[in-house]
């Protein structure tokens, strides 16, 4: 249980060193994962029934080729497709917001390193040197936190598509 202590008072560490806009990088960044995980769920508990519903419904049907049978079919192709994609969007919006709260955060570290200046009239770098740490830590934990999220924002992308794709071939004419 003490390693669980001196996690949280590192992480504390970290957060004071960057300021208060790590903040809103460490929310995005748990949004981010709670969306991507609840993906990974869905394609790999949920759709997998879903898909066998779809596919026992189609093969239930004794008409599969008329124009009401392929307008049918399109329909449970669409309906798939939107729910192997839904939050997908969301996910990619969430990687290119932590880029920019990085650069929010080196705005507000420069900000304070001039607040020092003028105060201090510039010749105390030990003074600057948290609002130095206040812009660079931000920037690179927006770094990390977007791309620990590219990766499997194109990849569910993909696998929506491929999975979508999949279904058209399955629900064939009989």
């Amino acid at each position: 249980m003490i390693w669980f202590y001196e996690a949280m008072g590192s992480i504390r560490a970290f957060m004071e060193l960057g300021g208060n806009v790590l903040w809103a990088i460490m929310l995005v960044l748990f949004l981010m994962w709670t969306f991507i995980l609840e993906r990974l769920w869905y394609f790999y508990r949920v759709h997998p029934q879903r898909k066998q519903q779809i596919l026992n419904l189609w093969d239930s049907r004794s008409d599969t080729t008329s124009w009401y049978a392929k307008r049918i079919r399109e329909g449970l192709v669409s309906e798939t497709s939107l729910s192997l994609k839904q939050n997908v969007g969301l996910i990619k919006v969430l990687i290119a917001i932590c880029p920019l709260l990085g650069l929010l955060g080196t705005v507000t570290g420069m900000i304070t390193v001039f607040d020092v200046m003028t105060y201090s009239g510039g010749g105390n770098a030990r003074a600057m040197a948290g609002g130095v740490s206040m812009a660079t830590v931000p920037t690179m934990a927006g770094m990390v936190a977007a791309l620990s999220g590219v990766y499997f924002g194109t990849w569910l992308e993909h696998k929506a598509q491929v999975e979508t794709e999949k279904l058209e071939d399955l629900l064939q004419q009989h």
